[in-house]
């Protein structure tokens, strides 16, 4: 099959329709030519409404870390996104999104990988990646596993979610923004200019 016909498959999946609030629309980004994924949770409404990733406050937080413009980003030769749960999964009642559907990544990561010859670094960003990737090889946290970075490195960069619903992850864990980001920035630059 082509890296087309696959694409054409994945974007018109409508596996998880019946409990999907907004209806299925997978949102990805993808080129064979790519040299970073980024793995995240699941779209967002306006991710949805715009079939583009991180199109939102946490995508600018996002970039913002990897030292890159909008432009850089959404240059699908450069960047892969693929999220754990391709379409939005709906509220949680107790704030932000539901967690994405358990089957999107079983079903699609292994054969979409396959097309993704050129990827150096993976970003696992948030505990569903990161679990579905390290397996035992995470820690008991997130912030543990995050502070462990060089651990996973060259195939993995484990990242905290970008949402806002974080801020104050980010003020107790100063860490992050003074020693990890510079070596993110660095690891990005170098992948990218090679």
């Amino acid at each position: 099959m082509s890296f087309e016909k696959h694409l054409e498959n994945l974007k018109s999946c409508q596996n998880c329709t019946p409990t999907l609030p907004l209806g299925a629309n997978p949102i990805v980004q993808l080129s064979p030519q790519a040299k970073i994924l980024i793995i995240g949770q699941a779209p967002g409404t306006k991710a949805h409404y715009t079939n583009r990733p991180f199109n939102d406050p946490s995508g600018d937080r996002l970039r913002s870390w990897l030292n890159l413009s909008r432009e850089q980003f959404y240059n699908e030769k450069e960047l892969a996104i693929m999220p754990m749960g391709f379409c939005y999964p709906g509220r949680n009642p107790k704030g932000g999104d539901l967690p994405p559907p358990s089957c999107c990544a079983p079903l699609w990561h292994a054969k979409t990988l396959a097309f993704l010859p050129n990827i150096q670094l993976t970003l696992l960003i948030g505990q569903y990646s990161q679990r579905y990737y390290l397996g035992t090889k995470r820690k008991k946290t997130l912030t543990e596993t995050v502070k462990s970075w060089t651990e996973y490195l060259p195939t993995y960069f484990p990242l905290p979610h970008p949402s806002w619903r974080n801020n104050e992850w980010y003020k107790a864990n100063n860490w992050f923004e003074t020693e990890v980001l510079p070596d993110l920035h660095t690891r990005v630059q170098s992948i990218l200019t090679s």
